[in-house]
């Protein structure tokens, strides 16, 4: 039997970790289409936390719309983020897929513009997930 705090707590520990990649990546202007994905990848790791930190025992899927689906109705909060995860889960497939684009690649399709917007959501998803765990005492307030 897991506990689901400390599981909660290694999910979230790894997304802050992927976030501060994407970071990295949109600072060096470089692999744009892979950094799209990891903020997506990072904000779902947050979204999983809640979900085992709410109680969930077994958290499957990788839609940050669904998540957030799943929680909203006993943490309306999670309604705040609804738009960003509606555009974070855009690049689940398309960042890493050629046939997920109607045309070109991935890595010659996506832009600045759009690491800085998924990493701008990536960072409004960790928040609102620190302060729910935070509350949750999986997290430490700082």
């Amino acid at each position: 039997m897991k506990d689901l705090s400390k599981e909660a707590l290694r999910w979230f520990r790894q997304s802050e970790d992927d976030l501060e990649f994407v970071k990295w990546l949109d600072r060096e202007k470089k692999f744009l289409d892979k950094g799209c994905f990891i903020a997506q990848q990072s904000a779902e790791k947050a979204m999983k936390a809640c979900l085992y930190a709410q109680g969930e025992r077994i958290v499957i899927g990788h839609s940050l719309y669904d998540f957030c689906e799943r929680i909203k109705n006993e943490v309306p909060e999670f309604l705040e983020i609804i738009d960003e995860c509606r555009r974070l889960d855009r690049y689940y497939i398309p960042t890493r897929y050629p046939n997920g684009l109607p045309g070109g690649i991935p890595f010659q399709h996506f832009t600045e513009e759009d690491i800085r917007c998924a990493l701008r959501d990536a960072e409004k998803v960790l928040n609102l997930c620190r302060i729910f765990l935070q509350k949750k005492g999986v997290l430490k307030n700082k």
